[in-house]
């Protein structure tokens, strides 16, 4: 018999990344996201999945290929929310939706900046590990999206 062990199944990464939110926001669109995050060797359009929403195929440089639904965008509030629709290898847990939002910093030290929020939520059946390693990946890519943008 395993022990399971409790755990929250969100996910909250943030970060201040000091650049303008247009510059940040330009690169907020899935297939962009492997000009920015590490984890990524590319993003290909998947066509005839859906003529409602997008859906791209995100290729990680481990090998794992995963399938995103783009579930909703606006360019006015500044965010990106998406689901993981399939994945080779498969994945331990039912479901994942992410999103990341943008907000302006208009004042103090680090005013014309942008404070970046990543989420994810998971089903209930995504173990503790699911969850660390999900952690870390958001860390990983705000900090590279600050690399990137940061001058």
């Amino acid at each position: 018999m395993s022990i399971v062990i409790p755990t929250s199944t969100s996910v909250t990464e943030s970060a201040v990344i000091h650049a303008p939110l247009s510059t940040v926001w330009h690169l907020i669109k899935l297939n962009s996201f492997p000009e920015w995050w590490g984890a990524l060797e590319k993003s290909e359009t998947v066509k005839g999945v859906s003529d409602e929403t997008d859906v791209v195929k995100w290729t990680f440089k481990d090998g794992t290929v995963v399938e995103i639904k783009q579930e909703a965008h606006s360019a006015i509030d500044h965010y990106i929310t998406y689901s993981a629709i399939t994945s080779t290898p498969a994945v331990t847990y039912s479901s994942v939706i992410s999103t990341i939002r943008l907000y302006p910093v208009t004042s103090g030290k680090s005013a014309q900046s942008t404070f970046i929020q990543w989420t994810a939520n998971f089903s209930g059946d995504a173990d503790a590990g699911v969850i660390q390693d999900a952690r870390y990946k958001r860390q990983e890519g705000l900090a590279d999206l600050a690399k990137k943008v940061e001058k």
